[in-house]
């Protein structure tokens, strides 16, 4: 029994899985989304992009948000590669996220991660001038290595040409002179041990009488202070005394100014009168020694004048 062969179903069922893989294909080389709206964002890196290629996937603290759609050298600066990102609309890029590039695991496929981002951070807008937002870089970990590798090495560099400069011709020859001169010093040591152990005894000795003579030094500091605190008493008494003496001094003087002023104009009109006194006395014995007789019958008269 012969099975008839419907032609048509058969047409019929190719045209479909023709369909189906074309849509297939535009799907994948669409990245594998249908219907997504993606807006445009570029970055400027300055180091190398090697293992990043067109598609890579763009994460956004680790989840997928878009993909690498071009990569190529920025016109304006040959040190700078520019990338194109279309990123799905509604991921909030803002003005503090950063791009930066990262390898997945040990497979080496890199990818880019953007990181940042505040919570009250406005979002990333174009600029006058720039046709897509410009997303701000930061160097990779690979990059940040390469630099301090870099920085170690040329550290290394100079270390080993300082080394070299010190172990020039003359610095050896110096060393070598330098090493003599010490080992002539320990052999010159080691043939006076005996006089050096001699000198460390005597300096010990030293430094045993010197500690007897500090124990001894305390008592007399001791007596000085006594005798500092007995002339200090000595001091505050002579200075009573003084302070007492000048209050006799100025009693004293009071009563030699009361002297001054009250009893010597009286001392001085008796001794005028004494001397007055005296002066009488001369007189009267004058009298006398010319004429004695005066003292039995008095005073002679004078004789008259002529016409009395």
């Amino acid at each position: 029994m012969e099975t008839k062969v419907n032609y048509a179903a058969v047409g019929l069922f190719t045209l479909v899985l023709s369909a189906a893989l074309i849509a297939g294909l535009l799907w994948l080389a669409a990245g594998g989304h249908f219907g997504k709206q993606y807006d445009i964002y570029l970055a400027y890196v300055n180091e190398s992009v090697a293992g990043l290629n067109l598609n890579a996937p763009v994460k956004y603290r680790g989840v997928d948000v878009g993909r690498v759609s071009d990569i190529r050298l920025d016109p304006g600066n040959s040190e700078a590669v520019r990338l194109t990102f279309e990123i799905s609309r509604g991921t909030p890029v803002k003005i503090d996220t950063d791009a930066v590039l990262k390898s997945q695991g040990l497979t080496g496929i890199a990818y880019v991660e953007l990181d940042g981002g505040g919570k009250d951070a406005p979002l990333l807008v174009s600029t006058p001038g720039s046709e897509y937002p410009v997303i701000n870089t930061k160097p990779s970990l690979s990059a940040r290595l390469e630099n301090v590798a870099t920085q170690v090495l040329s550290s290394l560099d100079r270390t080993s040409n300082n080394i070299n400069s010190l172990l020039s011709d003359e610095n050896r020859a110096a060393l070598q002179r330098t090493l003599a001169d010490v080992s002539t010093i320990a052999h010159t040591i080691a043939a006076r041990k005996d006089t050096i152990d001699a000198g460390i005894t005597n300096a010990n000795k030293v430094f045993e009488e010197g500690a007897r003579a500090m124990a001894q030094v305390g008592p007399a500091i001791q007596r000085i202070d006594r005798s500092a605190e007995a002339i200090r008493l000595m001091a505050d008494n002579a200075s009573a005394a003084s302070v007492e003496a000048g209050k006799t001094v100025h009693a004293v003087g009071g009563d030699v100014k009361r002297l001054t002023s009250e009893t010597l104009p009286e001392f001085e009109r008796l001794i005028r009168e004494m001397n007055d006194l005296a002066g009488s006395l001369r007189r009267l014995s004058d009298t006398y020694e010319r004429n004695p007789n005066s003292l039995l019958f008095g005073r002679t008269p004078p004789p008259k004048g002529p016409g009395e």
